[in-house]
């Protein structure tokens, strides 16, 4: 009876939350639409990148990941005339084509070795596109990049139209890597993870599983490339470099790890800190100094990142829930 109430209790607050972010763009101004926007851009973004790490290894390259996937789109819709929807799933596969012929050379390392290889393989790439006028645009990039088409009678233009759209490419993608995590092979990234040793014994290719991960993950931050180049209508290399990748990082150990969900309550969040809070008061030019203050707090204070305060709230909530045990009446001797 608990365990049917609780599900219905889960259903009940998920059917809630779908109905806020459906009428979410009602009670926004524009800016704050486009901002939504590229929240939801950024919980895919962050969300794959937590699937690579599922294995132990973290990379620094994530977000160059991200801006193949952007380049790849942009390049196949405005110089070979490819749809825009077509043309995304092209370049988030670009980017997962990318990300296998890098794993030979960096699963050769592993741990802050990984680390360190990942950051110069994603410096290598964007300087490419920096240096490379042609077809990359050099410095400046890529502009005049084509929208998504319109849909009948809707403006794909407008941000609460095209939020709709990066919300439902984005719901289905979460689903996809939440199935993934909790299926068998998400299990045995778990393994590679902790015991990688111990899976080779029993012949896991541990390799091919890392390897796995990192282009699943890097499609889904193709993806999410892809939705942001065809949004702003440009792109250049700055938009993809380390500090960026700063940011993911952040993110992501401020709201935990531990969890599926932990990375997406870190960058929503930290958003609503930047957005709300230090754009209102004038101090978004030190949103750098501020993040870094915030990722020293979280790990003195919250090991757990904010997804510890929400499973301990959680908890609470069912304590006082929970009817009090019945009290056994002694029986007379």
């Amino acid at each position: 009876m608990r365990e049917d109430i609780s599900k219905i209790s889960k259903w009940g607050l998920g059917l809630v939350f779908l109905a806020a972010l459906l009428v979410l763009p009602q009670v926004l101004s524009y800016s704050q639409r486009e901002i939504a926007v590229l929240l939801v851009i950024n919980v895919l973004l962050v969300a794959s990148y937590r699937l690579m790490t599922l294995t132990g290894e973290w990379s620094l390259g994530h977000v160059v990941i991200m801006g193949v996937g952007a380049y790849a789109s942009a390049l196949f819709a405005k110089r070979l005339g490819v749809p825009v929807p077509v043309s995304m799933f092209l370049g988030a596969s670009t980017a997962g084509l990318a990300a296998a012929v890098l794993s030979f050379p960096l699963f050769r390392m592993k741990g802050f070795y990984f680390l360190i290889g990942s950051f110069a393989a994603g410096e290598v790439i964007r300087l490419v596109w920096k240096y490379f006028s042609t077809p990359f645009g050099g410095p400046k990039g890529i502009k005049l990049i084509p929208g998504f088409p319109d849909i009948g009678p809707i403006s794909m233009f407008e941000p609460e139209n095209y939020y709709y759209l990066c919300l439902a490419v984005v719901s289905l993608s979460l689903f996809i890597l939440y199935r993934i995590e909790q299926s068998r092979i998400g299990l045995t990234f778990h393994a590679i993870h902790w015991q990688d040793k111990l899976a080779e014994s029993v012949g896991v290719g541990t390799f091919r599983y890392r390897m796995l991960a990192f282009v699943l993950a890097s499609f889904f931050a193709g993806l999410s490339g892809a939705l942001y180049a065809h949004y702003i209508g440009t792109i250049n290399p700055t938009r993809f470099d380390v500090e960026e990748m700063v940011f993911v990082l952040i993110w992501a150990i401020v709201g935990g790890t531990n969890t599926f969900f932990g990375p997406i309550i870190g960058v929503v969040a930290l958003t609503i800190i930047n957005e709300i809070i230090l754009r209102s008061l004038g101090f978004d030019s030190a949103r750098p100094m501020i993040y870094g203050a915030l990722l020293i707090l979280s790990v003195l204070f919250l090991p757990k990142g904010l997804e510890g305060v929400v499973q301990k709230a959680g908890r609470i909530f069912k304590a006082r829930k929970a009817p009090e045990p019945t009290v056994r009446r002694e029986q007379n001797a």
